[in-house]
């Protein structure tokens, strides 16, 4: 994004091809391909998360490399890796850090999802997913089987999206400024 080009339109393009598809799906078919396992699980599911920290990442820059304190650095000589890594990166980070801790309610789903199906991590290797695909058949009469590892994924993500709120709203001082005047 900093420098454009066709290696940006490149990047981009192959973002879009990658968020035609539904990350789930996407990580399906990859594990389809690489076959079934817990790190198996892990390349698929950042795969398919991939793109959305790509496109933030490159708003991000396009959005600041013609800001002030850019053309100021710009100016005094400052080379392109400089202002990149000391200008640009930190300003970029506070999103992705907000989009990385949401996004892990999101793998946390995505992996008890492609394990419940059985292209998760593969026993004895204890996993939610699996616990509830078990547990589905004893639901009857061992309720419990299957009801502490979901409520267990949905405590987690709730964490995971609680954290995500506190920190967007932490490092987000123009949105502190906005509810403070409200």
């Amino acid at each position: 994004g900093y420098v454009g080009g066709w290696l940006d339109a490149a990047g981009q393009w192959l973002v879009d091809v990658l968020l035609a598809f539904p990350g789930l799906l996407l990580a399906l078919a990859i594990i389809a391909v690489l076959g079934p396992g817990l790190p198996n699980v892990m390349v698929a599911v950042g795969i398919g998360s991939m793109p959305a920290y790509a496109r933030l990442m490159r708003g991000q820059v396009l959005s600041l490399k013609h800001d002030e304190f850019v053309e100021a650095a710009r100016v005094i000589g400052c080379s392109s890796a400089r202002i990149l890594f000391v200008h640009i990166l930190p300003n970029t980070l506070s999103p992705i850090i907000v989009l990385a801790s949401l996004g892990f309610a999101g793998a946390v789903l995505s992996a008890a999802a492609l394990s419940f199906i059985g292209m998760g991590a593969q026993p004895p290797t204890p996993e939610w997913g699996a616990m509830l695909a078990t547990g589905r058949e004893y639901l009857r009469d061992e309720w419990w089987i299957a009801t502490f590892p979901g409520v267990a994924i949905a405590l987690t993500v709730l964490g995971f999206n609680l954290l995500g709120d506190g920190l967007r709203d932490a490092l987000d001082p123009q949105g502190r400024t906005a509810r403070i005047g409200r």
